[in-house]
This record gives C-alpha cells, sequence and structure tokens, in this order.
C-alpha cells in the first residue's frame, strides 16, 4: 500500500533531532551556569548536574592519622635525649633544632618523607638519569645541595606568580640549610621541584619530583613545605610570612565564650562549584551557618583573614589557594582563597583557635598526617565530599560548646604551637634532605667539564638576578 503522506516520517524524524538539539544545548548551558554562577543560590538540580571535575572527585585520603601522633614512622627516628622536650615558648621559631631535637619535638610529622623513602628504595633507589627525563615545565626548577650550599641549575617561571613561588622555595630550603648544624656533613643530592597546584599539570606523577600536594595514588613524588611559609604577596596587597600571619592572628583571635557559634566560610562558588555549592546549601537558613559568597563588585560579605577566627567553626574546602583581592572603596582588604587542588588556606584556618570543619580530603600536604578527626586527640571535624552529614556533625557541637572548645585547643596545640612553627617547617626540610639522600645513588658534580664552569648558580646570587632573568632561567647558559 502507498504511503498516503510520504513526507510525514522524515519530517518527525526532522522534529525529534531539533527537540534533541535543543534539550542538549539547555542542559549544557544550565550546567555552564551552574559551574560559573556565582549567585548565592541556584536550584538544587542544577548542583547535581555540575560535574566534579579533578577537585571534587569522590575519592578522598584515608589517614589513620591518630597513629601519626601517638605511633609515628620509626625508619628515620633517631633516639632522642630524654632531657630534652619541645617547649613552644622557647623552640617554636628555633630552626636549628639537631635531628634527635626534631625526632623529639614532632612525632609522626616525617610520615612522608619515610613513605617515600620506602617506595625508591623498593625501585633500587635513584639517580641523575631519573632526573634527565624529566622535563622542565613552567613552574618547575632543577638545583642541587653541594657541601651544603644550595644551587640552581635550571628555572622556568610563567610570569611573576610562577617566580615568587619558586623563590618562596629556594628561600624555605636555604634557610633549612644556613640553620643546620650538620650541614657540611650532609650528602649531596640533586632535585627537581615544582611550585604547580597539581602534579598531572607538570609531570609524571612517576617522577620523583618534590610537589606541594599529592593524590593517594602519586606515589613517585615527595612532598614539601609550600611556598607560602617563607612569605607571599601579589603586587597589589601583602600578606607576610607566614608565623607573622600567626601572631597577626593570636593577637586578634577572641576569648572562645566570645565567639560566634557559628559556621564561617566566605568565597566565590564558581571555584571548585560542586563543593562550594554543597556546602552552601547544606548550610543554608541554618541557624549555625554563616556561608556566604563574596561579591567583590560591591564589597558584599567580605571578610578578613583573621576575623574568621571570631568564629567557633570555620568550614574549610579544597580547591582554595592563597591570593588576595582589593576590596571596593571604603571595605577592608580581604584574603581570597582560589585555585582547583589543594588548600594552602587550611593553615591559616588552623591558627585560629577555632574547630576547622573540612571535607573528606583528596590532596596530601605535609602536615596532613597530623589530623585526627575523632578520639580524645581530635583536632578538626571531618564531614562528607557532599557535606551531608553537616548539620549531623555541627549540631551535637553547637549544643555542647565545651566539646567544641576541647577540639579547638587540640588544633591549636597540634598545629599552631607545634607542627606549623618555624621550627617544625625547617625540621621537616632536614628529614627531606635526609630521607631523600638515603635513596639518591648518584654523584652529584659542581662542576661541567663539558663548560668549564659552575653546573650551578648559588642561592645567594640567583636571587640577586633581574626577575626576566629568572623566567627561562639555565645555568650552562648564564653569564658565569
Amino acid at each position: 500500500m502507498t504511503a498516503k503522506y510520504p513526507l510525514l516520517r522524515p519530517r518527525r524524524g526532522l522534529s525529534m533531532l531539533c527537540i534533541i538539539a535543543c534539550l542538549s544545548c539547555s542542559v549544557i548551558l544550565a550546567i555552564w551556569y551552574g559551574m560559573n554562577s556565582d549567585r548565592d543560590y541556584i536550584h538544587p538540580v542544577l548542583t547535581q548536574l555540575i560535574p566534579a571535575g579533578h577537585c571534587a572527585c569522590q575519592t578522598s585520603t584515608t589517614f589513620q592519622c591518630s597513629t601519626c601522633l601517638s605511633c609515628p614512622e620509626t625508619s628515620l627516628q633517631i633516639p632522642s635525649s630524654p632531657r630534652w622536650s619541645f617547649d613552644y615558648a622557647r623552640d617554636a621559631r628555633n630552626e636549628a633544632l639537631d635531628s634527635r631535637q626534631c625526632e623529639a619535638a614532632f612525632p609522626g610529622l616525617f610520615e612522608d618523607v619515610a613513605r617515600g623513602q620506602k617506595y625508591w628504595r623498593a625501585l633500587q633507589g635513584l639517580v641523575t638519569e631519573d632526573l634527565d627525563v624529566i622535563h622542565l615545565q613552567p613552574g618547575m626548577a632543577r638545583v642541587f645541595i653541594s657541601q651544603g650550599h644550595l644551587h640552581v641549575v635550571a628555572a622556568r617561571a610563567k610570569g611573576e606568580d610562577h617566580r615568587r613561588k619558586i623563590l618562596g622555595v629556594l628561600s624555605s630550603i636555604h634557610r633549612a640549610l644556613a640553620a643546620d648544624q650538620d650541614r657540611a656533613a650532609r650528602r649531596d643530592i640533586e632535585f627537581v621541584f615544582s611550585v604547580e597546584d597539581k602534579v598531572e599539570d607538570v609531570t609524571n606523577s612517576e617522577y620523583p619530583v618534590w610537589v606541594f600536594a599529592r593524590t593517594p595514588t602519586e606515589e613517585g613524588v615527595w612532598l614539601m613545605p609550600d611556598f607560602s611559609f617563607w612569605a607571599w604577596d601579589n603586587p597589589t596587597n601583602y600578606i607576610g610570612p607566614y608565623d607573622q600571619v600567626v601572631d597577626r592572628i593570636t593577637k586578634l583571635d577572641v576569648p572562645w565564650n566570645e565567639k560566634k557559634p557559628q559556621l564561617v566560610w566566605r568565597g566565590k562558588p564558581s571555584f571548585a562549584p560542586k563543593l562550594r555549592r554543597a556546602l552552601m546549601e547544606a548550610a543554608r537558613d541554618k541557624p549555625w551557618g554563616d556561608v556566604k559568597q563574596v561579591e567583590w563588585s560591591s564589597g558584599t560579605n567580605v571578610l578578613k583573614m583573621e576575623d574568621h577566627c571570631h568564629y567557633m567553626f570555620i568550614a574549610h574546602v579544597e580547591g582554595e589557594r592563597l591570593d588576595q583581592r582589593q576590596a571596593p572603596p571604603g571595605s577592608a582588604t580581604d584574603t581570597f582563597f582560589v585555585g582547583r587542588s589543594y588548600s594552602a588556606s587550611l593553615k591559616y584556618r588552623q591558627a585560629c583557635n577555632s574547630v576547622i570543619v573540612a571535607h573528606k580530603l583528596q590532596y596530601i600536604q605535609h602536615h596532613h598526617y597530623l589530623l585526627v578527626s575523632e578520639g580524645p586527640n581530635q583536632n578538626y571535624v571531618e564531614v562528607e565530599r557532599d557535606f551531608s552529614d553537616l548539620g549531623d556533625k555541627i549540631e551535637p557541637l553547637v549544643r555542647d560548646t565545651d566539646a567544641a572548645e576541647r577540639i579547638a585547643n587540640n588544633n591549636v596545640k597540634t598545629f599552631r604551637e607545634r607542627y606549623l612553627t618555624p621550627a617544625a617547617e625547617a625540621c621537616y626540610w632536614r628529614s627531606l634532605f635526609g630521607g631523600y639522600s638515603s635513596v639518591w645513588n648518584s654523584t652529584v658534580n659542581p662542576w661541567s667539564d663539558r663548560d668549564h664552569k659552575e653546573r650551578g648558580l648559588r642561592y645567594e646570587s640567583f636571587v640577586l638576578l633581574e626577575s626576566p632573568k629568572m623566567f627561562e632561567f639555565r645555568a650552562d647558559r648564564s653569564f658565569l
């Protein structure tokens, strides 16, 4: 039988394609809007549609952190003298503690160094050729330590941000070496480090690169303290050395009974939107919630970093990196956290005598092994990555502020007054030097027979270079 309307089916098919195309475009636009909007509220359906992305995946680290405080890794330990113990007032700024004092003062701080040792020892250690295969991307540097002095072989910086961070790392290393009582006796080592947020952005996680943060599966890299322990500034605002920020926060903190019994967070939802919007929704309309987005154009909801300490509870979200923006005229200048992987802001929040509330973390930094989420040593509150149990965790502490105060006090005793002090940072650097040298199987030659000059530029000379000369620096092409 001949079809009466021969063009009907093709038209129906074309109409269906148009409908599908329109729906697809609508979904794409909705997702784009949800990811980039800084509005206080978007529909929960849009929040669910937002892809997790790199900094909001469903996996997280699984530390048994309480063991790091009570039963630390023993492979790096040196018997300590029973006659010496760490005293915060006396020792916090002493960057010259010897190896025995470091072990006695900071048990559990060197867990990741021991992990790196075990990983590379199982692979028969490291040699120069392992570094030669690493292509230096912007934000990376190759350096060596010889006779206790730091030398720069090559460094690449894509602009001032990279340059300042590279200088921060080099300066921290130099400071730890300068205070080392065993400086001249240390083995020579050569290594590569990166100041980028994520390992995968610049290199292979199987390479022995020194980095600020790693995921649990990135086992080849070595963790180092981040650049802002030395200092952090940008062209328009001053933040300063970490210990100076801690001093400022300590002076401006308020007694526990004067703190607001609320959870505080400020930020832009469009950075790490999956995590941040989940937090905003979990705290919305709750009497204990003071979670708000910042509007820089109008200065709405701007809050100084030290003013976060006036709250009993401070929320922490990954995907934040330290930055600073200038608030509108007449407003206070606020520290603002942006980024897309680990969060350098955690240590600033830990400087407050408050309860840190953090979702399960995906990225590990060198001091994260000291985080304890339960038990007598609990020093923060851990919630799910989607903040679904936020109310269940916060509300009992709002009712029992004595219990909350114990967690806050543990936070201060663990981090501000011990593991994030200048002394602890210097001890960690020297432990990293020692741990790395134990698997370093090559010699370091400071002299180039081919070029008839030094292979690297001493740190003291490197820091005197004009900025443009640091951007693409190679000692073999320098004026030496």
